[in-house]
C-alpha cells in the first residue's frame, strides 16, 4: 500500500479517538514524501528517528554510525521543524555504540528493548537515558500473518493484553505499546478493526494515552521512582550480516 493512502487513514483514526502517537521516520523515505512527514507533526504526533535508510547499522564503525543517526535526525528537523528525541533501529537491533551516540546527539530515549513492561532508566555517558520498551508480539508485522490473519483474534489479543496490564497497573507501573505500519494497518479493513479496538479500550478514563517522548520525559523527570537497569556495554553486537 502507498503511504499516501495508509498514513492519512491512520491519522484520521487517531484524530477520531483523540490519540497522539509516536511516528518513527526513515530519513531517505521522508525526503521522498516530505508532505506526509510534515502532516504527521502538524496533527500533533511525535516525529522519532528510524535511521537514514532501511539497512543494518549495527556493524557500522562508531564514526559512520554517528553520521548515520545524525543524518536521519537532520532530515526530520528540516522537514517537520522538530528535532527527534526518540530512536528505533533497523529490526530493533542497536549496535554496541548506539546508546552512547544517541545520548551525544541529544536523544532522550530509545525503544529497542523487550525486557520489561514499564519504562526504565540507565546511565549512559554518565547521564540518565530512558528506554520505552517495545512489545514485539503486538507489532502488526507479527500479528498480520497474511495467509491466516484473523481480525477477531487480533482484536481479542489487544483487549486481553490491555486488560491484563490494566489489572496489574493497580499495583505497579505498566506500559502497553502496539506498533503499526501504514502499509499493513493502513488498509481499510484493518483500520476498521483498530477503530473497534480503540473504541473499547478508550472506555477506561484512568489510562494515560501518551506519546513515547512524553513517557520518556516523565520517567526522566521522576528518577527516584523509576526502575533503573545497570548494564555493561557489550564488546560486539553478536548480530549476523554486514552493514551494507
Amino acid at each position: 500500500m502507498d503511504a499516501g493512502e495508509g498514513i492519512p487513514r491512520l491519522l484520521d483514526l487517531f484524530d477520531k479517538h483523540g490519540i497522539k502517537v509516536s511516528a518513527y521516520m526513515i530519513g531517505d523515505a521522508i525526503r521522498r514524501r516530505p508532505e506526509l512527514a510534515a502532516e504527521v507533526v502538524r496533527r500533533g504526533h511525535e516525529a522519532g528517528a528510524h535511521g537514514r535508510s532501511w539497512q543494518r547499522q549495527y556493524h557500522l564503525a562508531r564514526p559512520q554510525e554517528f553520521e548515520w543517526i545524525a543524518n536521519s535526525a537532520q532530515a526530520i528537523e528540516e522537514i517537520t521543524g522538530t528535532r527527534p528525541v526518540g530512536y528505533t533501529n533497523y529490526r530493533i537491533r542497536p549496535g554496541v555504540n548506539t546508546l552512547e551516540i544517541l545520548q551525544e546527539l541529544g536523544f532522550r530515549y530509545h525503544i529497542d528493548d523487550m525486557s520489561a513492561d514499564e519504562p526504565f532508566l540507565q546511565a549512559i555517558n554518565g547521564k540518565p537515558f530512558c528506554t520505552v520498551p517495545y512489545t514485539l508480539h503486538l507489532n502488526d508485522i507479527a500479528s498480520f500473518d497474511f495467509a491466516g490473519f484473523n481480525p477477531a483474534a487480533y482484536e481479542q489479543q489487544m483487549v486481553d493484553e490491555f486488560e491484563q496490564l490494566y489489572e496489574e497497573g493497580a499495583h505497579r507501573r505498566r506500559l502497553m505499546v502496539f506498533a503499526l505500519h501504514d502499509r499493513l494497518s493502513g488498509h481499510a479493513s484493518r483500520v476498521r478493526a483498530l477503530d473497534r479496538i480503540l473504541s473499547r479500550l478508550r472506555g477506561r478514563d484512568d489510562v494515560w494515552w501518551a506519546r513515547k517522548d512524553e513517557i520518556a520525559d516523565w520517567t526522566l523527570h521522576h528518577p527516584d521512582s523509576a526502575a533503573w537497569v545497570k548494564r555493561e556495554p557489550a564488546s560486539s553486537s553478536g548480530l549476523p550480516g554486514t552493514s551494507s
